[in-house]
């Protein structure tokens, strides 16, 4: 227990359990010395005694007492509190242990194209200067085939060295822009369902998350309800900004939903941005992926928003090599400045090599932009008909999929299940989709992730019918998980 007073009294009963080994074997006949107002210092020693008598003889009492006491600090930072906690280490250790199909985490696990799995050979066997630091803020050739490729899209010159960082991975850049933006106090809003990280980085740089959450406007000309039926009440969201409003997170294409959020619905996110003077870091990591004819805009591109908009980007995503851990972070100078100080005092430089590989693959897309070879046209076809096929599979056994515009997910409606079997095994106050999800992993041997974790504390019991699919996998994953299907669909005819 941390003593409540850190001052004099903590002094003075340090002093006395040091003075006590000087007397060891004498124990009664100091606590009868304390007195009443010292009995806490008398019990304290009285144990730490009985500790040290039972250890080998020869020990020091003196330093046993220094390291007990020191291990009673506390020992994290305050602003790890309540953050501990991670939903992925439980459902990825329960998958593993049940050899069940694993659908549950974002990742393809199909090889990368061919010309990425080549620039990262050449890379590597390449130049020598390679397996050496390049420039801390992003490998030249990279920042200028970014700054070139995003330019055009945005509708921006953008500088390579004012205007791009390049960073580990797109959490790294979500990291570095929290730390560099976000002060106490700051109010940041919240888009729900939201990517599980955005939550404890704020609270990490002491800010105040504000959740506003996407609402089901279902209609009835469809058998299946869509992503983009998942819509933003923009009075609500405007009841959000206060004076302490410092940034909003919007992430398009969605996760875990896959909506794309539409231009009337960005317009609106940057009208209240522009109104309220408030940052946007939108995380657009899924950006080439999206569906059904979909288009991704950024909301930097609007007019107003560069100079109040950091764009986020991963070239995992991109090119399907989540382990390069390459990302990046577009924006005006007057806020990329800020991020460049934070990296420079805690990462300081992303792996060379990696970052070679990502800008010879973007150079080979920039060659193919726009023609039927283009990656970022090839790619999201491919995975719309996995998506496609995934779909047609939960159907079978009675999950009914919210139709996905994008990202590597969707998510299923397990209301029926949910009226079906209410008293699955758990804890009392383990969300509905968690406890699922636990016994579909040990009885069926699929893996999903319940979407309540995408939300927060106060409003996962509104949103507890719900599991996430990623559907971004090899065609032998597919089939495996028809095979599970199919015996699931099986049992329920029986």
């Amino acid at each position: 227990m941390e003593p409540k007073d850190s001052g004099t009294s903590f002094e003075f009963t340090t002093g006395v359990l040091l003075c006590f080994s000087r007397t060891l074997g004498k124990s009664h006949q100091c606590s009868m010395v304390l007195g009443g107002m010292f009995r806490n210092a008398a019990a304290i020693y009285l144990h730490l005694v009985g500790s040290l008598q039972r250890k080998k003889a020869g020990a020091s009492l003196t330093r046993y007492l220094h390291q007990t006491l020191t291990m009673q600090k506390q020992l994290q930072a305050r602003r790890l509190d309540g953050i501990d906690k991670n939903p992925w280490v439980v459902f990825t250790k329960l998958a593993s242990e049940c050899d069940a199909v694993n659908l549950g985490q974002g990742f393809p696990d199909f090889p990368p194209p061919d010309f990425a799995v080549e620039a990262f050979q050449h890379a590597v066997s390449g130049d020598f200067m390679l397996n050496q630091y390049t420039r801390a803020f992003g490998y030249p050739p990279l920042i200028k085939i970014l700054a070139s490729f995003f330019g055009k899209l945005l509708g921006q010159e953008i500088d390579p060295l004012e205007n791009v960082l390049v960073t580990v991975g797109a959490y790294g850049a979500l990291f570095t822009a929290f730390q560099a933006l976000v002060d106490e106090g700051d109010e940041v809003i919240i888009i729900e369902p939201s990517f599980d990280c955005y939550e404890p980085m704020t609270l990490m740089a002491g800010g105040h998350p504000v959740f506003v959450s996407l609402k089901l406007t279902p209609t009835k000309d469809r058998e299946l309800d869509a992503s983009s039926d998942w819509q933003l009440d923009p009075t609500e969201l405007a009841s959000k900004f206060t004076s302490r409003t410092k940034a909003l997170i919007l992430n398009t294409p969605n996760n875990p939903l896959g909506k794309v959020f539409s231009k009337a619905e960005l317009e609106v996110v940057a009208s209240l941005c522009q109104q309220h003077d408030v940052l946007c870091i939108s995380d657009e990591v899924y950006q080439w992926l999206v569906y059904d004819g979909c288009q991704h805009i950024s909301i930097a591109s609007l007019p107003g928003m560069w100079e109040r908009t950091l764009t986020i980007g991963s070239a995992g995503k991109t090119f399907s090599v989540t382990g390069w851990k390459v990302g990046w972070v577009l924006g005006p100078d007057r806020l990329m400045k800020h991020l460049r100080t934070v990296h420079q005092n805690s990462i300081f430089h992303c792996p060379t090599q990696s970052q070679a590989a990502v800008a010879q693959s973007f150079q080979r897309e920039q060659l193919h932009f726009g023609q039927p070879s283009s990656y970022f046209l090839q790619f999201p076809q491919a995975m719309q008909r996995k998506r496609d096929h995934v779909i047609q599979s939960l159907l079978s056994v009675g999950l009914r999929p919210v139709i996905s515009q994008g990202s590597y997910f969707l998510i299923t409606d397990i209301s029926d299940f949910k009226s079906r079997m209410p008293d699955l095994p758990g804890a009392a106050d383990e969300p509905y989709d968690s406890r699922f999800v636990k016994w579909m992993i040990k009885n069926k041997g699929l893996v999903a992730i319940p979407v309540s974790i995408f939300y927060s504390q106060s409003h996962q019991k509104h949103f507890d019918h719900y599991i996430r699919f990623c559907f971004v996998k090899d065609e032998s994953t597919l089939q495996a998980m028809d095979k599970k299907l199919q015996e699931w669909k099986d049992e329920l005819r029986a």
